[in-house]
């Protein structure tokens, strides 16, 4: 069968078509996340939407079910056994500046369409790492570091073309598909793949942000002072805080290469004399062991976090916190701090709220505006530990805070954790339903099926 389709997908479709053993199917398959790796029955490096469709219908034909994969830092599941769709080949940009938007084919990341946006002093609402792909941060919803500001990605989205499920292409936008179009921001897979989407620009061209390092010693001190000042910040300031365990590398500042380290990082969007004002009192907690917050232009936002670049294993899982208490970041202490002899590479709380606790003009599905913070636990990547310690070790995190959680994570956070249930709680009780019923409409026959799908209901 397998030959069969990939017979009738070479007369079909206008990218390449990859089976193992062929020159660049491993190259394909490959992603961000060297912890999945696929063994899909047949890949298509997609041109179009036109190889996209016709590569849902062979799939569905040939009763296989579909993958898709731009540049694989959202892996969580080996599409073992399916039509893998590779949509990296597809990277075209335009942005239009009088209507201030920007129509980013599939392939994309965020740092071609910063790069695409900035001549004309726009910018998108991005992630914290621009090297990640546009379209599976967005339908996840997307939280970067001016998400306080601004809102989740999803709440930017104009339009989308996406083939569903029958293999027809579908425009969908406000008018045009849309409940289609609500459930594809916010509800993450299993609606169809997604070849465009048109975003809103921002006139922004800089702001005021940067990370404060602090040493190993002032992490509790460190921790329990950004709990208080964090509730007293403006929706214009977005920080998070993150526990680092970082490896002795040349490339790092000598102040944090092999150390553990606490990172508080920090986006302001306005004047830097207010940052500076509003920054003051953590300043005052401890003496940083690097301090690098400062005016930055936006082309430049990878250096706020300084999330890793090159690919990797990753392991990792989110959950969602109502409250940040005093007896919170003590148990955050005891799992994951300076003290704890742990298989992890970072543990992560970033401030929600703002315009993140607000659905947009046009509502979406998006899940998690009602939480405080988001926890993300990520594993250390040492390979012969990543079935095993690594796993314990990033629930062991997770499961310490379980007191403070709402129960759920963000789709986009929720990591390895796929059970039905598990994954059901990224969303409240009737967005869940509404999506559910979606899913029956726009994916009938469950060719979408790996990764965070909305589980089917019954």
């Amino acid at each position: 069968m397998h030959s069969t389709i990939e017979d009738a997908l070479r007369g079909q479709v206008a990218g390449r078509v990859l089976v193992a053993g062929q020159d660049g199917f491993e190259e394909e398959a490959a992603g961000f996340n060297l912890a999945v790796r696929h063994r899909p029955a047949v890949i298509v490096a997609a041109r179009d939407a036109g190889d996209v469709a016709a590569a849902v219908r062979l799939a569905a034909a040939h009763g296989l079910p579909v993958a898709v994969q731009a540049t694989g830092h959202g892996a969580v599941q080996a599409a073992d056994g399916a039509v893998l769709i590779s949509t990296r080949a597809m990277r075209e940009v335009v942005v239009d500046p009088s209507a201030r938007t920007a129509t980013i084919a599939a392939g994309c990341t965020w740092g071609e369409v910063i790069a695409a946006a900035a001549p004309y002093g726009l910018a998108p609402v991005c992630g914290s790492a621009t090297g990640v792909g546009v379209v599976g941060f967005t339908l996840g919803g997307g939280i970067g570091p001016i998400a306080r500001t601004f809102g989740f990605a999803a709440d930017h989205v104009r339009e989308l073309t996406v083939v569903t499920g029958d293999g027809v292409v579908r425009t969908a936008d406000a008018v045009r598909e849309p409940d289609l179009f609500w459930a594809l921001r916010g509800g993450k897979a299993g609606f169809g793949v997604v070849t465009s989407i048109t975003v809103d620009l921002l006139p922004l061209t800089g702001l005021y942000g940067g990370g404060l390092f602090y040493a190993a010693e002032d992490a509790g001190r460190v921790l329990h002072a950004y709990r208080g000042w964090a509730g007293t910040l403006p929706e214009t300031t977005g920080t998070s805080v993150a526990l680092l365990r970082l490896p002795p590398l040349p490339e790092l500042p000598p102040q944090l290469s092999g150390r553990f380290v606490v990172h508080l990082r920090v986006a302001h969007v306005g004047e830097g004399q207010e940052a500076e004002a509003l920054l003051a009192p953590m300043r005052a907690v401890a003496e940083p062991v690097l301090d690098a917050v400062g005016p930055l232009p936006y082309t430049a936002i990878d250096s706020i976090h300084q999330d890793p670049t090159q690919p990797m294993p990753v392991v990792e899982r989110g959950a969602l916190l109502r409250e940040l208490t005093a007896e919170t970041v003590d148990a955050l202490l005891s799992a994951a701090g300076p003290a704890a002899q742990v298989p992890l590479a970072v543990v992560e709380l970033r401030q929600l709220g703002g315009a993140l606790a607000r659905q947009p003009a046009e509502p979406n599905a998006v899940g998690g505006r009602d939480a405080a913070f988001t926890l993300l636990a990520v594993g250390a990547p040492v390979p012969e530990l990543m079935d095993t310690a690594v796993p314990a070790a990033v629930r062991a995190v997770i499961e310490a805070l379980a007191p403070w959680s709402t129960g759920g994570a963000q789709i986009n956070f929720q990591g390895g954790a796929l059970a039905p249930e598990q994954i059901s709680r990224a969303w409240p009780e009737e967005t869940l339903r509404r999506l559910a019923k979606l899913r029956e409409v726009y994916d009938p026959a469950n060719l979408f099926r790996f990764g965070h799908v909305v589980p089917r209901q019954g």
